[in-house]
């Protein structure tokens, strides 16, 4: 099986050090890949010789000082060189979920920064190693009922988006959104959520049928790309996930649930079956997330996305460890009742 990808978030004060993550990763798991909200120096050291992929991020309150050539050298200089080669550093987020912030200085100065890196990275002879791009929630599209009719919110489209796009092909870099159906799912469409048998949803254009919400997700960013001449550029998925835990009222939040979609995602996105509009390929992936972060805000599924237990053995029963990932059985928990079958294109809010 393919390898996987996972965000390493650390708002926690319980976890262990990252030098026994990067053993346990590269010893135990099919994880090949991992997100950092930061740049962490201590966890960049400890995945030095795993050969696991690790993506580095420019917080967001940095992006408008990164838009000096100066500034972005000396950023790489501290917080990527010193580390390559030996920790296999593959790309450079510029913030996360900017759009979604509505601040405007940070807006303005995203392209412009990840632009002046990539020249930074240029200079150092790096930039061949080394992408830029930043992540997307799927808040920067408008609200549409199917994928086909998906596109970007007005102003950001072509003042934003349409330059990033082509910045992001000509430097051979991946858009990267955060889809996920957990935001987009009700009682009537879980099945469909999680990947589980139901009775799908034709797109009544292209009267393609999608049978998950994710991969509607997707289509309707690749839909949306496609009107701005883009379609040709790679989407990666930087989060996804589903919580094991929340508030008493949330119906589908559990450990079978988190079992049932992350399990299904990673045979999905590895099986190179795509989407209906992205036929025959796999998707780059990083689940959300490592482990639960118990010092995180906001409500109680906020802190319990993680796949593994600070002394890291599994929260769920996904295929993830290398003993275990051929063996995953493809059961399906079916939930009867009447399915209809709505697509939402959701604004991660509340536990997002």
């Amino acid at each position: 099986m393919q390898g996987i990808g996972v965000n390493y978030g650390t708002i926690a004060d319980n976890l262990p050090p990252p030098a026994e993550v990067a053993k346990f990763l590269s010893k135990s798991t099919i994880i090949n890949r991992v997100r950092l909200f930061d740049a962490n120096p201590e966890i960049l050291r400890a995945f030095k010789g795993t050969g696991i992929e690790v993506t580095i991020t420019v917080p967001n309150n940095q992006i408008p000082n990164i838009t000096n050539l100066t500034v972005a050298r000396d950023w790489i200089q501290t917080n990527a060189q010193p580390f390559i080669p030996s920790t296999k550093l593959v790309r450079i987020l510029v913030g996360n979920e900017v759009l979604s912030t509505a601040n405007k200085l940070l807006i303005s100065n995203l392209v412009p920064a990840m632009q002046t890196l990539h020249v930074a990275l240029g200079e150092l002879s790096l930039d061949t190693h080394i992408k830029v791009t930043t992540s997307h929630s799927l808040g920067i599209l408008v609200n549409s009922t199917t994928p086909s009719a998906a596109r970007f919110r007005q102003g950001y489209d072509t003042h934003v988006i349409k330059p990033m796009l082509s910045f992001l092909r000509d430097s051979n870099s991946p858009f990267m959104v955060n889809p996920y159906p957990f935001f987009g799912f009700s009682v009537d469409t879980i099945d469909y959520a999680l990947f589980l048998p139901n009775s799908g949803m034709v797109d009544d254009v292209t009267e393609l049928r999608y049978t998950n919400m994710l991969d509607a997700q997707l289509d309707s960013v690749y839909s949306a790309m496609k009107v701005l001449g883009f379609e040709d550029v790679e989407i990666v998925i930087g989060e996804t996930g589903w919580p094991t835990k929340g508030d008493p009222d949330q119906i589908g939040v559990d450990p079978m649930s988190a079992s049932e979609y992350n399990g299904n995602l990673i045979r999905h996105v590895t099986s190179g079956v795509g989407t209906p509009l992205m036929p025959n390929r796999t998707f780059e992936t990083y689940i959300f997330a490592l482990f639960d972060e118990n010092l995180k805000p906001g409500p109680i599924c906020e802190r319990n996305f993680g796949l593994f237990w600070p002394n890291m053995t599994p929260v769920c029963d996904i295929p993830i460890m290398k003993n275990s990932a051929i063996r995953v059985a493809h059961y399906h928990h079916h939930r009867s009742g009447l399915i209809v079958m709505v697509v939402l294109i959701i604004i991660a809010s509340g536990c997002g």
